[in-house]
């Protein structure tokens, strides 16, 4: 009974109230738009200089790269002009003397290399009429009419975006350092490179995975309405959406195309309220911050995202285990245990490494509603290194598990709910008349006394709740993926549970919003970021091109000569 009552008292610590929602989604709105104003912000809120998002009716064959690991992926994407594409796709593993070569035309060459390999094998009817056109052009307009493949890069370091296709880098990491790029453009460090090879390839776009989730959701997406947010429940989270242009405040450099009135920008919500205004803090947030690579920054990640959820929990066992008084893990006698042997903790366990317990024990716990736990007390087993675990056991793991995820969940609906009140995309539609108060309200009201009111609110809930079907041209489509939102059980009604605690939203407004998975951010994404770019072309941007590839013929010739 002791660790029952324990893992309860523990799981309401990471209760997070319908106030406590609005509270958080308060600050977040304002800190969506301090970014936008100025630089230096808790949340960038980089622009990314993509002005519009598809809808699903665009055809043509495109070409992504991705490049944000040990692993570089070549893709073909053909899009049918009915929300559904083919995709054609190789993988390379890339040569560690590479990651940590002495120039960056050696880590570039290498690429431009894989992507001829690619066009050769999978494009090679295209390839060739390529090859034999590019003897006989001697005009921009023969060159003009040649077709070239608008090739979308997704580079998952950070750089310094100034264009749609135009990036320096910062820093490397994930194992790459190759000291001479930093400080260079990344697009024209692989054009370089493609040119040489006479490739028909130009690096149309500079890809953001997170936007490129909106990009591959707002074409697939079933609804009439664009895409206004792309957002990652994973390993990390973050999210990209579509702002009004006349928002966006603070310097841009570079140019890019006015005429939408809008531009999509990377929220890099993960660093909201890194300063802890509203965020929740129990002592297990505190202990993981305290003993983590990078105290007091990405506070808002730490609390949602896969990589944390599962440490959470480890670092929540971990001080349990240290109390005389409950039991976990361990049993008197035998015979309150129904393997007929005492649990214990192994030597090995995962449980006493930081990092080492993973969150998918968290989705097993939430799974298992079965009278013994048995898959549950299995995963403990395997994954934490616990032997026997009782029933008890089992029972206070998925009680603290639950809440740590529900509170995650909870969290990633204030994400959601923060930039569509910020967008104000449920009021063009919205009724005049005032929607129902919100729970915390209502709790406000009975406590001050103000029972008519509260019974009135509470009626208006009701009937609001009750709803009626959702006009197809009012939806408001959400694009998502990751672990944690796909594979989770019910982490999107979690989400919904704090967007229906959110003033200005509401039952009303959540039937509003459409959620669903977008995949292949860094593929069809970024392939779609191409297309977007290439319609953003000026008449005269051939002969740029062609000078280009002139500069590079020259550049060739004197090589050779040399």
């Amino acid at each position: 009974m002791a660790l029952a009552a324990e893992s309860q008292r523990i799981a309401k610590e990471f209760e997070l109230s319908d106030g406590d929602v609005q509270k958080i989604t308060n600050e977040f709105i304002f800190e969506m738009n301090e970014g936008l104003e100025k630089n230096a912000t808790s949340m960038s809120q980089i622009p990314t200089y993509v002005t519009g998002v598809p809808n699903g009716t665009e055809k043509g064959l495109y070409l992504a790269v991705d490049l944000g690991g040990t692993n570089f992926r070549v893709c073909s994407i053909q899009l049918h002009g009915d929300t559904t594409f083919t995709i054609v796709q190789s993988k390379v593993a890339i040569p560690r003397e590479l990651m940590v070569a002495k120039t960056a035309k050696e880590l570039f060459s290498f690429l431009a290399k894989q992507i001829e390999l690619f066009l050769k094998n999978h494009h090679e009817d295209h390839f060739n009429a390529h090859t034999r056109r590019r003897q006989t052009v001697s005009t921009p307009e023969g060159y003009r009419d040649e077709h070239i493949f608008r090739l979308g890069f997704t580079f998952s370091f950070p750089v310094h975006q100034v264009g749609i296709n135009k990036g320096t880098i910062i820093r490397w990491t994930k194992g790459f350092d190759i000291a001479d790029a930093v400080g260079q453009d990344v697009c024209a460090l692989l054009q370089r490179e493609i040119d040489i090879l006479k490739l028909p390839v130009k690096v149309a776009a500079l890809v953001n995975d997170t936007v490129g989730t909106l990009m591959a959701r707002s074409y697939t997406s079933p609804g009439k309405t664009g895409t206004l947010l792309g957002a990652i429940f994973g390993t990390g989270t973050n999210g990209a959406y579509v702002e009004k242009l006349s928002k966006i405040t603070k310097p841009m450099e570079g140019d890019y195309d006015k005429t939408t009135g809008e531009m999509v920008v990377n929220t890099e919500w993960g660093s909201f309220d890194n300063g802890l205004k509203t965020l929740p803090n129990t002592i297990y947030d505190q202990i993981l911050d305290k003993d983590s690579i990078n105290p007091g920054i990405q506070m808002f990640e730490k609390r949602i995202s896969g990589m944390f959820l599962g440490e959470i929990l480890r670092i929540v066992l971990v001080k349990t285990l240290e109390s005389p008084s409950i039991a976990l893990f361990r049993d008197d006698n035998s015979s309150t245990n129904d393997f007929k042997t005492t649990a214990s903790v192994d030597a090995d366990s995962p449980l006493h490494t930081q990092w080492a317990v993973d969150s998918s024990i968290l989705s097993i716990a939430e799974s298992d509603s079965s009278s013994t736990l048995s898959v549950l007390r299995q995963s403990i087993e395997e994954k934490l290194g616990v032997s026997a675990p009782s029933i008890e056991d089992a029972q206070a793991v998925k009680t603290i598990a639950h809440a740590i995820a529900k509170r995650a969940a909870r969290l990633a609906g204030v994400a959601i709910g923060g930039i569509i009140l910020q967008t104000e995309r449920l009021k063009p539609n919205a009724s005049s008349v005032p929607g129902p108060a919100s729970a915390a309200h209502i709790v406000e009201d009975l406590k001050a006394g103000n029972l008519t009111d509260a019974a009135a609110a509470t009626a208006s809930k009701l009937a609001d709740t009750a709803g009626l079907a959702v006009n197809e041209d009012e939806v408001v489509d959400i694009g998502v993926d990751g672990s944690l939102v796909e594979f989770y059980p019910d982490f999107e009604a979690y989400m919904r549970e704090a967007l229906r605690a959110m003033d200005g939203i509401g039952a009303t407004g959540e039937r509003r919003i459409r959620i669903g998975i977008a995949k292949d951010g860094s593929g069809v994404g970024a392939a779609l970021i191409a297309l977007v770019a290439a319609k953003m072309e000026k008449p005269l941007d051939y002969l740029k091109d062609l000078d280009r590839k002139l500069d590079g013929v020259k550049e060739d010739d004197r090589l050779l000569h040399a």
